[in-house]
């Protein structure tokens, strides 16, 4: 049995102004708290979960941010043993990275960096508050690729001043196994929002058909609504997620999805904030039924290129699902946005601007029969 694990880590440099993350500043002691405390809830968790790690991603926040001795603590601080051919992912930004740094992750464990750079455009990196700029990124990813990691990079796509083929062909050009590239979400509380940033639909379209063809022509497949890679270099935790899997969840606001007791099939636990994360606070909980796993299980699948296999998911929820689905799912394949292969229902590229759509439409199909026993 192979486990995924998710470290929170919420130090960070800089806070971007369309970041909504749980992020902080450094403040007197608190890393050093934050490490004691990320190592007493790990014993807990291994306790009862003590299989090795199938994946382990560190995320943030900048967990490069954090000092090598930080970096060594935290690492000390999970008992978990990795599994043959784990993926260990630590994400970075490029102002943060050196030989010196990289030779200690390669130590430490980590083979796979997510860079987050977000443009080559420096008029960009200024306005997104970024810390780096055009030459600092492609530093950072030459170094990481010449010290044999596996290379994610970030991309922001679909501002208002960004010449998003320009980014893209830069990424293109980098020999890259992996390319996450997003459109601006101005979030709720955030200073892009209080400033009334808007968002431009048709762009941002426009940004990712662009992101789907140039990619593509390097050899990056999109094989997720907002990621590419090159065959074998797919985000293997994140795939996780995606295939609404089981994790484990460190660290301050990090949520965890953990087998469910009694009626529920799943339970969702969310940390406190980092204060009363260190106080000790319990964790939100939230019961995930059979049905709503079904449902979450659409959601975040049809993102993949490789779709649902609804068989599966009515073999792990115990409801009998595609009869009630199939004739919503050939409504919508005659409509071009799925592929129908027995029980497996892929979407189509036409599909992937349109999911909202095309999720609610099987949600309600569900709905309607609420699943059968």
């Amino acid at each position: 049995m192979g486990l995924a694990l998710y470290v929170h880590v919420p130090f960070c440099p800089t806070l971007c102004p369309y970041c909504d993350f749980h992020v902080v500043r450094r403040g007197p002691g608190w890393v050093e708290a934050y490490l004691r405390r990320l190592k007493e809830e790990a014993e807990a968790l291994y306790a009862r979960y003590p299989h090795p790690l199938k994946t382990l991603y560190l995320g943030g926040g900048t967990p490069s941010y954090l000092r090598d001795r930080e970096l060594l603590a935290l690492f000390q601080a999970l008992p978990w043993p990795l599994a043959e051919r784990a993926e260990v992912t630590l994400e970075a930004n490029p102002g943060t990275l050196n030989p010196a740094r990289l030779r200690l992750l390669k130590d430490l464990g980590v083979n796979r960096l997510s860079l987050g750079v977000q443009s080559f455009q420096d008029p960009v990196l200024r306005f997104l508050g970024r810390a780096h700029g055009r030459k600092g990124a492609l530093r950072a990813v030459e170094m990481a690729l010449e010290a044999g990691f596996r290379t994610s990079i970030d991309l922001i796509l679909g501002l208002p001043m960004q010449d998003p083929e320009k980014d893209l062909k830069e990424a293109a050009s980098l020999g890259l196994g992996h390319v996450s590239a997003y459109t601006l979400q101005v979030e709720k509380g955030t200073p892009f929002a209080l400033l009334g940033l808007p968002e431009d639909p048709e762009r941002e379209a426009w940004a990712m058909e662009r992101a789907e063809a140039l990619l593509g022509e390097a050899g990056l497949e999109r094989y997720e609504v907002s990621n590419f890679a090159r065959p074998g270099e797919e985000a293997q935790h994140n795939l996780v997620y995606w295939r609404n899997g089981f994790w484990l969840a460190l660290g301050p606001a990090a949520t965890g999805q953990y087998p469910g007791e009694g009626l529920a099939y799943a339970l969702r636990r969310t940390n406190p904030p980092l204060p009363r994360w260190l106080a000790r606070e319990a964790p939100r909980e939230e019961a995930i039924s059979p049905l709503e796993h079904a449902k979450e299980s659409l959601m975040l699948g049809l993102r993949l290129r490789e779709g649902v296999d609804v068989a599966q998911v009515e073999a792990r929820v115990g409801l009998s699902l595609f009869p009630l689905l199939e004739p919503r799912a050939k409504e919508l394949a005659e409509a071009g946005l799925l592929q129908v292969e027995g029980k497996r229902l892929r979407p189509t590229p036409k599909a992937f601007p349109l999911l909202h759509r095309v999720v609610l439409s099987l949600w309600e199909a569900l709905e309607g029969g609420e699943g059968t026993g």
